[in-house]
């Protein structure tokens, strides 16, 4: 298994461009996982501000689902892998469902999805780092309606579960990157 970092931090705190930096330092191949679906303008603008900061060296693959498969095929090619982000992906999953599904079987879904992604790292060479990027979505308000609410304590369980994987995590706050682990 190769090494595995985690960044997270709240909205617009630096985490992506922190996470990218560290990504170039940790190899000289990079491959940049996209979990983004882009459904209207704003998230078009916020998807081409990412991609303007990454330059040509970078090889994108797109998964806003089975990111696993895009995790081995990067870890082909690549000696450092960037997942931004966690919580995009965990939005896509939840949003996903067909039939409402209680909290129980939330946490399921959640907790297999994380475990398929640690098990993809763990099948990468030895040599290969993976930097995941997450949103933490916790330390605000409680939120009004049940799915938002549902969102944010997935997103809190997935952090927890990569976290105790992570040779290292940090959290970024006011663009300033922490080391809490």
């Amino acid at each position: 298994m190769g090494k595995m970092i985690l960044v997270t931090g709240g909205a617009r705190s630096g985490k992506s461009a922190f996470a990218e930096k560290i990504t170039l330092q940790a190899g000289m191949h990079p491959a940049y996982i996209a979990t983004a679906e882009i459904w209207d303008e704003e998230m078009n603008h916020r998807v081409a501000l990412h991609q303007k900061r990454r330059s040509a060296v970078w090889q994108t693959y797109e998964a806003p689902q089975n990111a696993k498969l895009a995790i081995a095929e990067a870890g082909k090619a690549h000696d450092v892998i960037l997942f931004d982000c966690v919580t995009m992906y965990l939005s896509n999953l939840l949003c996903r469902q067909q039939e409402p599904l209680v909290e129980a079987e939330l946490e399921n879904m959640t907790r297999a999805e994380m475990t398929r992604l640690l098990q993809a790292v763990k099948m990468l060479p030895e040599q290969v780092t993976v930097v995941f990027v997450t949103n933490e979505v916790g330390a605000g308000i409680v939120p009004e309606n049940k799915l938002a609410r549902f969102y944010r304590d997935l997103a809190g369980l997935a952090n927890q579960q990569l976290a105790a994987a992570a040779d290292a995590v940090y959290a970024v706050l006011c663009g300033i990157p922490l080391r809490i682990k």
